[in-house]
């Protein structure tokens, strides 16, 4: 079968900075497969490219069988799209939103209605059909999205951080519509996402860091790529811990989130050999199994929440720069 999206060292430069830097995948039809990465990892600027908001400067893609730079109106037809940031007009209803995305799509009227109560059911929203936008809460307004990008049907839809800004308990809600949806839709998503357990809801992930791809598989193929456990110790002298763990045990520790920290096969074996062997002061030991974000630090070196720190601050750098030139 045809990939539903195949793309080929992808660029897009913004000036100087080149945000995407030459990413290859391919994506199967029914499959869902995440983008992971931090804030600032070239995410969005994919999704971008791909819906056709954004002209590639190099390389190639197509959605759904079509070019997304000669054919954009073709791929336009066939893709959904929630945005990060809502784009519902809050003075209509829910259905009054939906009835003029079905008249941008040319969702003919004999079909729209029942589509509209078919979609607007699947994310709980109907008895609400009536309700302003700005009544609703930031959850509403991210299923009555969900639901305005299956209206027309398409073949892929498009999932740009699809909880960012909810509460925990929100974003479990959410990805129930989602999944939901898979099942009854049989659609290819395609999703973006820095939160580690919504990509476990992915079939596949590519984990993208500096607007590179590092790596892709599944979700439980990259856990047991890491195979070791993670132990983060809090201690007072985090550079003698760090030096100590190289010394005497043979082991290349790191700091992450405010703690020394290091992997090893079995931590709970490892531990006692730490408060026993180690002539450092420990006020705290954790020990965590290979998770999502250890894959990440495993291939790049840093945790994602690390990796957002570092991207604000190079954010923060080059606005100073720009203001220092205009001056």
């Amino acid at each position: 079968m045809e990939s539903a999206i195949e793309v080929h060292d992808l660029v897009r430069r913004f000036g100087d900075l080149e945000a995407v830097r030459g990413v290859s995948f391919d994506v199967e039809p029914g499959e869902t497969f995440g983008f992971l990465g931090p804030n600032g990892a070239g995410k969005s600027t994919t999704i971008s490219m791909l819906c056709t908001l954004l002209v590639p400067s190099a390389g190639a893609a197509r959605v759904a069988g079509f070019d997304v730079a000669a054919q954009r109106a073709e791929v336009r037809k066939r893709i959904g799209l929630v945005f990060q940031d809502t784009t519902l007009d809050d003075y209509l209803t829910a259905s009054e939103n939906l009835r003029f995305h079905a008249e941008l799509y040319g969702v003919p009227r004999s079909q729209a209605a029942e589509r509209l109560q078919d979609v607007l059911e699947m994310v709980g929203l109907w008895e609400r059909r009536d309700g302003l936008v700005r009544t609703f809460s930031g959850g509403m307004k991210r299923r009555l999205e969900i639901a305005r990008g299956l209206l027309h049907s398409p073949r892929v839809l498009f999932l740009d951080e699809p909880t960012v800004g909810l509460d925990p308990q929100t974003r479990a809600h959410i990805w129930d519509y989602i999944n939901e949806l898979r099942r009854r839709e049989s659609i290819t998503m395609f999703l973006t996402t820095h939160y580690m357990d919504e990509a476990e809801h992915c079939d596949r992930i590519a984990i993208i860091d500096e607007g590179r791809i590092v790596v892709i598989d599944t979700p439980e193929a990259l856990k047991g790529t890491v195979g070791r456990d993670r132990v983060q110790l809090h201690t007072p002298d985090p550079d003698s811990a760090i030096a100590a763990l190289g010394e005497h045990f043979g082991l290349e520790a790191t700091m992450s989130e405010g703690a020394v920290t290091v992997y090893v096969p079995s931590g709970e074996q490892f531990v006692p050999r730490l408060f026993g062997e180690l002539d450092v002061t420990i006020s705290a030991v954790s020990i965590a199994r290979p998770t999502l974000d250890d894959v990440f630090m495993d291939y790049t070196g840093r945790t994602i929440r690390d990796a957002e720190a570092s991207a604000s601050e190079r954010m923060a750098g080059s606005m100073w720069m720009r203001a220092v030139r205009r001056r």
